[in-house]
């Protein structure tokens, strides 16, 4: 240990720097470090050796080749058995009764009796044949040793050597004498290298067939993504599903467990089968497993598609190319062909495709549509394709709404004989007008002649859920939203969905998230046609599509959001959906807002000439901040309570159904909040009359 040095030095006299002595602070040594235990540095050791790469590629080709030669060993003494035994036809015997394929049974119970007669009859030969054996050996040898003597008698004969007749047979016995002598050699290495060359042949066998663990395998064969679908393949993935009424009876099955399969069918970008279950295991429970079915066919979940037909105890499964699903379809016919045009009654719009690869195409005659799913899915894209084919057809008018307001639906301005666009309760209460003007119309139609003809008039609303979580009442106190028998949008909607398809007045909606409180059960149900985009749970996708689209197998809720984006479940009877399903898969043509803009001109250019009425520009007589401003009069400030009576005075049409919060409402837009006084809450007439003062000279409160 180094000693410390301290310098001291006077308070009152620092040093200098000149004098200041120099300070060296010693740190004692540190003690010396404790040596690591032997032991410790060698668990280490080992720990790194174990758990390297290399250490653990070793380990899985040694696991890989030693089940590859005993697995080998089993799959040829399986053959071997299935060859002497009929434990085969007792396998697809069990297979043909378990898909429920009684003939399938009987014919292979009768070749099953026909293999046991053809063995009885060789087991009944071999009694018999030592004795025809050796008396066939013994007759064999007898004329062999002739026709040697007699070859021999002929060679001497031939050279005048007596000797010559023994010959033959001498050069028989010396050529049977180097075969032995040729086996007693190879025979010693034979034994030895024999069991190396059976067991290569089991390893061999074993190769070929893959049989070993899946976390043994080589990377390239463990990934497998994208391989092949094969029954072999298909009746694994089911066999590994879970379920253990299915795995027991594949069990059994053997390799008959393909007999539950349909033929596999190239169906668009990806492969169709239909799958016969064993008794005892219900549809639901392989529908339950899409992502383990899925994984187990080296796919993802999305590329899996569970459908159930009309056979019973059947599931169709659909499985894509991996990767194909993630790849955008062609362009839309309405951009590709400029002559397209539309025919309401007869035609079918080009929607996009279904999963097979095949052209989507939907009739719009007479069908109430309802379009759903998760915000920024592609809703608005896929109803306005819709509207934009339609537009095609002259005879067709539109009424249209668009509560998000963001301009998705701009171009039909000019085309459209009302279109309302904007978010807010206004917009709300003027869409509602128009759709209760839709109803006016039906009636009149209603009304006329028998036999009258009318021109198809399609009322649409985006973003209608903002129409029923509407909050906003007219003067007799009736909700615009809301699924009440008051509420003025629901009941409007409902009145065209009860009889506006028999007069051509059709109504078709586009809505966020499906709940009951944003799309009442009397509404959703109301639709012929009802497709939906992703969304978040099965409870959703049945408000949707319906119990029986959702109980068929539609499951957009499975849909990934965002990467799914314009793909959506269809339950319709106006699209070509395969038989005995209850519903389609249908991924959309994609037509942004430039293409759309010179598909309505090309409708414009049809028609005469549409005026467009935008119903938010109407304005109110009268003017809700200068009203106020009046009936405060001189005063300088008045109670909101006695602001909403004087205003109900001044005008009970406009102001008699008026709360707290439409009056807090327009003073907050103008800049002139109301305020507690005295612990009650007052409108100063100074705020007031400054708002007035700053507003621009085109009225910018807003009217009521």
């Amino acid at each position: 240990m180094s000693e410390n040095v301290v310098h001291l030095h006077k308070p009152t006299d620092p040093p200098t720097p000149d004098t200041a002595p120099t300070v060296l602070t010693v740190v004692p040594d540190a003690p010396p470090a404790r040596p690591v235990p032997l032991w410790v540095r060698s668990g280490r050791a080992i720990k790194t050796a174990a758990t390297h790469e290399r250490t653990r590629s070793t380990g899985r080709a040694v696991a890989r080749h030693a089940s590859y030669t005993f697995n080998g060993g089993r799959i040829v003494a399986r053959r071997a058995w299935d060859g002497r035994t009929g434990s085969r036809y007792e396998r697809m015997i069990r297979a043909a009764e378990a898909a429920g394929n009684l003939e399938a049974a009987e014919e292979w119970e009768e070749r099953l009796q026909r293999f046991r007669a053809a063995r009885h009859h060789r087991r009944m030969d071999l009694l018999h044949s030592p004795v025809e054996a050796a008396k066939g050996v013994a007759i064999g040898a007898g004329m062999s040793i002739g026709t040697l003597v007699a070859l021999g008698v002929v060679m001497a004969i031939n050279t005048g050597h007596v000797g010559d007749v023994i010959t033959p047979l001498s050069a028989t016995i010396d050529f049977i004498a180097l075969l032995i002598r040729i086996v007693q050699i190879v025979w010693g290495p034979a034994l030895t290298i024999g069991p190396f060359l059976a067991l290569l042949a089991l390893w061999s066998v074993g190769r070929k067939q893959q049989a070993a663990p899946n976390w043994a395998l080589p990377a390239n064969v463990r990934g497998g993504e994208g391989e092949p679908i094969t029954p072999s393949i298909v009746v694994k993935a089911l066999r590994d599903l879970g379920v253990p009424a299915l795995r027991n009876a594949i069990k059994e099955m053997g390799d008959a467990g393909a007999s539950m399969l349909g033929p596999i069918t190239i169906a668009g970008c990806g492969v169709e089968v239909d799958v016969t279950l064993p008794s005892g295991v219900a549809t639901n429970e392989v529908q339950n497993k899409r992502r383990k079915l899925a994984e187990n066919l080296t796919r993802h979940e999305h590329e899996v598609f569970i459908t159930i037909p009309q056979a019973a105890r059947t599931v169709r499964l659909w499985i894509a190319d991996s990767g194909a699903l993630d790849e955008p379809i062609g362009p839309s016919p309405l951009v590709t062909d400029e002559t397209m045009t539309a025919d309401y009654a007869k035609g079918k719009a080009p929607w996009g495709q279904d999963l097979r690869g095949d052209a989507a195409a939907l009739s719009l005659y007479q069908r109430h549509l309802l379009i759903t799913g998760l915000s920024n899915q592609g809703k608005t894209v896929a109803l306005r394709s819709l509207a934009l084919w339609l537009s095609l057809d002259k005879s067709v008018q539109f009424l249209m709404g668009d509560l998000k307001g963001v301009g998705d639906w701009a171009m039909f301005d000019g085309l459209a004989t009302t279109l309302i666009q904007g978010p807010t309760d206004e917009h709300v209460i003027q869409v509602t007008e128009m759709v209760e003007g839709a109803v006016d119309e039906m009636n009149r139609r209603i009304q006329a002649p028998p036999g009258t003809t009318f021109p198809p008039l399609i009322v649409l609303v985006d973003e209608a859920q903002v129409a029923f979580m509407c909050p906003a009442k007219d003067k007799d106190k009736r909700p615009y939203g809301g699924s009440k028998a008051n509420s003025r949008y629901f009941m409007a909607v409902r009145k065209i969905h009860n009889q506006g398809r028999a007069v051509n007045v059709l109504m078709w909606q586009g809505t966020q998230d499906p709940t009951n409180e944003n799309l009442p059960k009397l509404v959703r149900e109301g639709a012929h046609t009802r497709a939906s985009l992703a969304l978040g749970t099965e409870s959703q996708a049945r408000m949707a599509l319906g119990d029986k689209a959702v109980d068929g197998g539609a499951a957009p809720n499975l849909l990934r959001p965002g990467l799914d984006r314009g793909t959506l479940v269809v339950a319709s009877d106006g699209i070509t959906i395969p038989a005995g399903q209850s519903s389609i898969t249908v991924r959309t043509h994609y037509i942004d807002d430039d293409a759309a803009k010179a598909i309505t001109d090309r409708a414009k250019a049809l028609r005469d000439g549409v005026t467009t009425l935008h119903a938010i520009e109407r304005r109110e007589e009268h003017d809700p901040l200068a009203d106020i401003a009046t009936v405060i009069g001189d005063a300088t400030r008045v109670r909101t309570k006695d602001v909403l009576a004087r205003l109900a005075t001044r005008n009970a049409d406009a102001y008699g159904g008026w709360s707290f919060l439409d009056l807090k409402r327009v003073l907050d837009d103008a800049g002139a909040e109301p305020y507690k006084s005295d612990g009650v809450m007052v409108v100063a007439r100074d705020r007031v009359a400054r708002a007035l003062a700053n507003r621009d000279n085109d009225g910018s409160a807003s009217a009521e």
